[in-house]
């Protein structure tokens, strides 16, 4: 089990969303393809937090990773991204997301949120270091009953999450957020996973 990165992302509704906070763990790549990796953790991140309603919870499947998003909306309009292998559990996994969005709030005001770099919010490498174990997670928020009342939606691909006719490929051929290496990284990565038919 593993977690590769964890955010908080300002996702005001039908707007461009903005990271605010990040951490990752990359230490299962190689020196080569860290950068590639992270650039599309925070594309993967960034879209779904975007692409996730306020007020709800959804798990997102994309080859190897699995995105777990909170989209809490309200007043600060945040969301929290948490991605990791498929072997991760979703009930830790939203706890912690839960758990990070109501520590960020408590500590960085909202005034903070347009001017994302000056944010300083060093709990959240705490968080992706602790939780690696998902134990930690659920015997924190074993109290927290508010997620075994809400619905969580599992999509088993991006695809379902796009809008109708949008493919992935295209939004990672059209981003400016992602260089050509790291686009180059997503298609290669989409090749290697896909089944080959024997003849």
């Amino acid at each position: 089990m593993k977690i590769f990165s964890l955010s908080v992302v300002l996702a005001p509704p039908h707007q461009a969303s903005t990271l605010l906070s990040n951490a990752t763990d990359l230490s299962t790549f190689s020196f080569y393809q860290k950068g590639s990796v992270s650039e599309f953790l925070t594309f993967f991140s960034k879209t779904i937090a975007e692409r996730t309603p306020q007020g709800q919870r959804q798990s997102v499947q994309e080859n190897n990773y699995t995105a777990h998003v909170y989209n809490r909306g309200g007043a600060e309009q945040l969301a929290a991204v948490i991605i990791t292998d498929h072997e991760y559990p979703v009930r830790p996994a939203f706890s912690l997301l839960a758990k990070l969005l109501d520590d960020f709030t408590a500590q960085i005001p909202q005034t903070s949120f347009s001017n994302p770099s000056a944010i300083s919010f060093p709990e959240i490498h705490s968080y992706l270091q602790k939780f690696q174990d998902p134990r930690q997670a659920d015997a924190i928020m074993r109290v927290q009953q508010e997620l075994d009342e809400t619905k969580i939606v599992l999509h088993k691909t991006i695809e379902s999450v796009l809008e109708r006719g949008e493919k992935l490929n295209d939004l990672v051929d059209r981003s400016n957020a992602l260089s050509a290496q790291s686009k180059m990284f997503y298609k290669t990565a989409k090749k290697q996973n896909s089944c080959c038919v024997l003849m």
